[in-house]
């Protein structure tokens, strides 16, 4: 049985998804999302999800993770809710309780390790080359003192730990 969780709003405020109380489901979001053509996701379900206050089945599952954050939903809605907003206060909710998306871990290592959200492999490498570029694009991983603040801050936060 789903099981509503009354101090989820408060969760959801605190993380800046509180405009979702606004919602009063007239589908546009889900109707506009260019994510929802191609994918499971139904913004309009998670949005009355984190209303009703069933957190487990607003954060769990694939389709918290499909939005691209591209604004679309925003732009269309007829109550100026922050959809992206929300989305994001659930993501932020979801990884605090140890829900990190798969594709999404994977980015956040890469970040992580390379200081960039894609590694710059041999392939990559051999493009830039071809192209006239140098090998390394003139960003962190091309600056050693760039990366090691990079590597506080992340560290600072516990983001290395989380996506670990």
């Amino acid at each position: 049985m789903i099981k509503p969780v009354p101090e989820f709003a408060e969760e959801l405020a605190a993380n800046g998804g509180s405009s979702a109380m606004l919602c009063f489901q007239c589908g546009t979001c889900t109707l506009k999302c260019p994510s929802a053509k191609y994918t499971s996701l139904r913004t309009a379900h998670i949005m009355r999800a984190s209303q009703l206050g069933l957190k487990d089945e607003a954060i769990d599952g694939d389709s918290l993770w499909q939005c691209t954050t591209c604004y679309t939903c925003v732009e269309w809605c007829p109550r100026n809710v922050q959809v992206v907003d929300v989305i994001t206060a659930l993501r932020n909710i979801a990884v605090a309780d140890g829900m990190l998306h798969e594709s999404h871990r994977k980015v956040a290592q890469s970040l992580v390790k390379f200081g960039h959200t894609v590694e710059n492999n041999e392939k990559i490498k051999a493009l830039r080359k071809e192209l006239r570029l140098p090998e390394n694009p003139p960003t962190v991983m091309n600056n050693t003192a760039a990366k090691a603040d990079l590597d506080k801050i992340l560290n600072l936060t516990g983001f290395d730990k989380l996506v670990k």
